[in-house]
């Protein structure tokens, strides 16, 4: 007879008294989100059109980042700074201080977009790679549609005041998740704390990372600061604590001062109330001590696979109710395909559902000859499943 089987794999906890109270900001928009579980841990107004600033930035890197990744571009090729790129350093705007017809190379000139908040930079990037800036702007929206991102339209490469150059806090998080999941060899130029650009015609200019959690000892890794008068400032942070990174975004904070402070303070509260366990990993048995039952098959146990990481992000006060069940129909009849669905994961939360994913064979299990399925079934019918 077939029956559900439940297992209950078991996670170790450590039970602390913690405070919910959510963290009171004086912005006007953010955002708090577990980079694994992609779970949203705090959000005020986090749909409000915002100028995203130089925040746009994190766009064009992503844009140089793919082509560097595909190959179409090297961090080594040379691009000429134009009249266009080259008056952006005149014009008030922060800026590399590349000089007209200068030749700077892809890395050079990602070093001054993201270290340095350079416009002029991310002119000279933008007709570097597609000829002229709204070509380069086109690729931005292109991408933007492929990574879902609802509220958001780019009009320039740089992230100067436009009505038609604007996001969300949520999309901007979206985006930082998304750039430092798909280019982590190129995210290191985000903790990058300086970066010296030998210019022409004068002594090199020496200018430090415009993100000031960096400078703070709480694990900060990146992301990238803006402002506008209109929007005052902003800043999409990562940081990394308690094995675990967590990506915030803020905007509409009075003074540099308080959109640092109110950052900390809003990833200082996730982590110190909130915690992510990882479940099971992509591809890897998702038990050492639990594998699934077969009939008449060649081997008596079958491994099973999720085919993605399975992460969870919960209140610390939510730990006692977690619980982590393998439901399956067994024994498994064979012959058994690899691939094949097998059961379900589920993690529940005071009996709550919460997550499910569905598990896979991980190796192909063939079906045993015909005599010693006879003998095992005559087995079965006089002892039973033993």
């Amino acid at each position: 007879m077939i029956k559900t089987k439940i297992f209950t794999l078991f996670l170790f906890f450590i039970f602390l008294s913690h405070s919910w109270a959510t963290p009171k900001l004086d912005v006007n928009t953010a955002i708090l989100m577990d980079y694994n579980s992609g779970k949203i841990l705090y959000e005020l107004e986090p749909d409000l059109s915002i100028y995203p600033a130089s925040m746009t930035k994190i766009m064009t890197s992503i844009i140089a980042f793919d082509l560097l990744k595909q190959g179409k571009i090297s961090l080594e090729d040379q691009v000429i700074v134009s009249e266009k790129a080259w008056r952006m350093s005149q014009s008030g705007f922060s800026s590399m201080f590349i000089m007209l017809n200068d030749s700077v190379t892809i890395e050079e000139l990602l070093k001054g977009i993201i270290i340095v908040s350079g416009n002029d930079a991310c002119v000279t990037l933008a007709e570097g790679i597609a000829g002229t800036e709204e070509n380069f702007v086109e690729m931005m929206n292109e991408k933007v549609e492929e990574i879902g991102l609802e509220n958001t339209n780019f009009s320039n490469s740089s992230g100067i005041k436009d009505p038609d150059n604007y996001s969300t806090v949520k999309d901007i998080a979206i985006m930082s998740e998304y750039l430092i999941r798909n280019y982590p060899k190129y995210y290191k130029y985000f903790k990058e704390i300086e970066f010296t650009w030998d210019r022409t015609g004068g002594d090199p200019i020496k200018q430090g990372n415009r993100n000031p959690l960096l400078y703070k000892n709480i694990g900060a890794d990146g992301i990238k600061t803006g402002y506008l008068t209109v929007e005052k400032y902003s800043l999409a942070a990562s940081v990394i604590g308690e094995k675990r990174r967590l990506i915030s975004v803020i905007s509409g904070s009075s003074t540099k001062k308080a959109r640092s402070l109110d950052s900390i303070k809003l990833i200082s509260w996730g982590l110190r109330n909130t915690t992510t366990y990882e479940i099971a990993e992509k591809n890897i048995p998702i038990s050492q001590n639990f594998k699934f039952k077969t009939w008449l098959g060649k081997k008596d146990f079958v491994n099973g696979i999720v085919k993605e990481d399975m992460y969870v992000t919960i209140s610390k006060k939510e730990i006692k109710g977690l619980k982590v069940t393998i439901n399956y129909n067994g024994p498994i009849m064979a012959p058994i395909e690899k691939d094949q669905e097998i059961g379900t994961l589920i993690v529940k939360i005071d009996d709550e559902e919460i997550r499910s994913l569905p598990v896979y064979s991980n190796e192909k299990i063939k079906k045993v000859n015909v005599f010693k399925s006879l003998f095992l079934s005559l087995n079965y019918m006089i002892w039973g499943d033993a």
